[in-house]
């Protein structure tokens, strides 16, 4: 059963990984996917970090469209889908960055470690945000 908008916000408001997958700008091979921590504004954007140089913001900067992929296995099975238009590569700041690490790790030196790493060369890290435009959602197997 598909979710509701309540419901596909509270969900996207945990600590789940996201699948992107992106074209891969070559018809004789399939998307690119791969998992990205990311924030999501509800009604709004989403957010993720990555490398300039990265394959995946390359392609991204191409396409100017992808999809994340935001599922659970317990206690029932959940999704949500979400194809958007890419808004914007900016260089990321280390309050977005912490803001997202802050999500998927479980201390505050976890997280503060975490954002030294990514961000010892600012420039080299971008902010790249997706605005929704198609949504796919499931609750499979009843009431969670």
């Amino acid at each position: 059963m598909p979710l509701s908008v309540e419901e596909r916000e509270e969900f996207l408001a945990g600590p789940h990984v996201a699948a992107l997958a992106v074209d891969a700008g070559d018809e004789r091979r399939g998307p690119v996917n791969v998992p990205v921590w990311y924030v999501y504004r509800p009604g709004g954007d989403f957010v993720f970090v990555t490398g300039r140089a990265s394959r995946k913001a390359q392609l991204i900067a191409d396409a100017e469209c992808f999809t994340l992929m935001v599922d659970r296995t317990s206690p029932t099975y959940r999704y949500v889908s979400v194809e958007g238009e890419l808004v914007s590569v900016a260089v990321a700041t280390r309050e977005l960055a912490r803001e997202i690490a802050a999500r998927y790790l479980p201390t505050e030196q976890a997280v503060a470690e975490h954002v030294e790493r990514i961000m010892a060369d600012p420039e080299a890290v971008v902010a790249i945000t997706m605005r929704p435009r198609h949504w796919l959602s499931a609750d499979i197997g009843g009431a969670s």
